[in-house]
């Protein structure tokens, strides 16, 4: 196993992040946190020449056949930079789904406008509940129509809807035994008839919807993968969601690290650099431990996706971790820069909010250390 960079990788590393200070400084990401759409189509546009957003998928469909890897690299600089808008649901919760479980016709149709920026998909899976696992989903239920299938019930968190061109929707089409049964994806256009919104107030300022379906009627080719056999992609979908948050919380926590050790080598007080203070050492050393730890527990999600073998035990262990892990970095570091790292001023915050909000996403540590004590048996 060779948690190391390529030289592409390396090269890609530098080009996203000179790119991202360049387009995406923190003023930026200020503004965005209250501008209607989250983001703007310049820089959407700008991330399509650079090819961002076919880097995961084949050449056949417009990409340049990157692998999951690759991706992540990215995402770690992404997370960097508090990077706005929707690349993270339309590429790693839509995009890679569709590669996933779609048909020839639905990867040629839909995959080659996501890489040319026209289409912008979601996954639009929790309900009011708030579950991550099958039994979430129940209130979003399809019945057979005349012209394919009747989508009815509410989604709620379903990230940058304002602005997704396309839903891939999970909706309980039959009652089973078990609660994996009788779910089905769907593909949905997001201005169908029957679809409404409300803009959810968040703790990272990011672009969240509560989505309701009314008579939404989509024919029968919307479904993505087999009726009723739709959970599998759904998990399959919120496990490679979890190791791509990993990567990209590694790359706020790794700036928050930052920018803690210059404001302690900066700030005076009682005649003296703080950082010359053992407990603010100590602060300091803790953080680069608990960077350093996260980036390997990420990796290892993240390469054995790659590999194609079950990951499962690795991406459930990385996500508890790596959430803690931000978490405990962000505190870390409010502790030694003071009040002022309270500040909305200061842009601590604006990483520490996003630290909270992502180790909730896809499973919060409890629910993956579930996931780990099932696959050891216990």
């Amino acid at each position: 196993m060779d948690l190391g960079l390529t030289e592409s990788q390396r090269m890609l590393k530098t080009s996203a992040r000179e790119f991202l200070e360049k387009e995406c400084p923190l003023t930026f990401v200020r503004e965005m946190e209250v501008h209607k759409t989250g983001y703007t189509p310049e820089l959407w546009k700008k991330m399509t020449e650079m090819g961002w957003l076919g880097l995961a998928f084949p050449e056949q469909y417009g990409g340049s056949g990157g692998s999951f890897s690759d991706l992540s690299v990215l995402l770690e600089e992404m997370g960097r930079a508090l990077l706005p808008g929707p690349f993270f649901s339309d590429i790693v919760l839509g995009g890679l789904t569709v590669l996933d479980a779609g048909t020839e016709s639905q990867k040629q149709a839909i995959l080659s406008r996501v890489v040319s920026g026209e289409t912008v998909l979601t996954l639009a899976v929790t309900e009011p509940s708030g579950r991550w696992d099958a039994q979430g989903i129940h209130e979003v239920k399809a019945t057979n129509a005349p012209a394919g299938w009747t989508l009815n019930g509410t989604k709620l968190f379903v990230q940058n809807a304002n602005t997704a061109t396309t839903f891939l929707v999970a909706a309980r089409t039959q009652e089973g035994s078990r609660s994996e049964q009788g779910i089905t994806l769907f593909i949905v256009p997001a201005q169908a008839a029957g679809i409404s919104q409300t803009s959810l107030t968040t703790m990272a300022s990011d672009h969240q919807s509560e989505v309701t379906f009314k008579n939404v009627v989509v024919p029968a080719s919307a479904v993505l993968g087999r009726a009723g056999e739709g959970w599998p992609i759904v998990k399959r979908a919120f496990q490679r969601a979890a190791a791509a948050k990993c990567v990209e919380m590694i790359g706020g926590a790794e700036k928050v690290l930052e920018m803690t050790t210059d404001y302690a080598k900066q700030r005076v007080q009682f005649g003296r650099p703080i950082g010359t203070f053992q407990a603010i050492q100590h602060h300091c050393a803790n953080m680069a431990v608990e960077v350093e730890s996260s980036k390997y527990i990420a990796y290892k999600a993240v390469w054995s996706i790659d590999q194609e073998e079950d990951a499962s035990q690795a991406i459930s262990a990385a996500k508890a971790w790596v959430s803690e892990s931000y978490r405990k970095t962000c505190a870390l570091a409010h502790q030694s820069h003071g009040a002022i790292g309270f500040t909305k001023e200061h842009n601590l915050q604006l990483y520490t909010r996003r630290a909270k909000v992502g180790e909730i996403l896809y499973g919060e540590p409890a629910y993956h250390r579930e996931q780990v004590a099932m696959s050891l048996a216990l």
